[in-house]
């Protein structure tokens, strides 16, 4: 049987440490970008709930301006159809119709800018995809640096 001289001269404990101090700096870097993975999901968790809160609070002021809207279009609509009634040659139908129009126009440019309001990069986490970036580029100067 031969007997292995490098182990007795102590080769096998040196080459040992560094494979120690490697696997410990990978263990901390791989724990350093869990944790800051874990930070980046809180934050859009956070920000992706205040945007829901802020879409809900616009959704519910669009729902409760539209019931207004409706009570005072009809009101308004009929003192409108009136006027032109008395004011003009213009008999009650095609008044009716004018004053629709009108109206019909008006919720559409409100309808549309209420949407756009409501679109998805409107409530997209903005602040977490900035934060993603820069802690994307801290880590790859850091990566370059070693």
């Amino acid at each position: 049987m031969t007997h292995d001289t490098s182990y007795d001269r102590g080769t096998e404990s040196h080459s040992a440490a560094p494979q120690d101090g490697t696997m410990s700096l990978l263990t901390s870097a791989l724990d350093h970008v869990s944790a800051l993975i874990r930070g980046e999901i809180n934050l859009a968790r956070a920000e992706i709930g205040e945007n829901i809160d802020r879409a809900t609070g616009a959704l519910f002021g669009f729902a409760i301006g539209l019931v207004f809207a409706i009570v005072a279009l009809n009101a308004i609509s009929a003192a409108f159809v009136a006027w032109l009634t008395t004011a003009t040659t213009v008999g009650t139908g095609l008044a009716s119709l004018i004053v629709a129009a009108v109206f019909g126009l008006i919720a559409l440019v409100l309808v549309m800018r209420g949407r756009s309001a409501l679109k998805a990069r409107a409530l997209a986490p903005t602040r977490t995809a900035d934060s993603l970036r820069k802690d994307g580029r801290t880590l790859k100067e850091t990566t370059n640096a070693h």
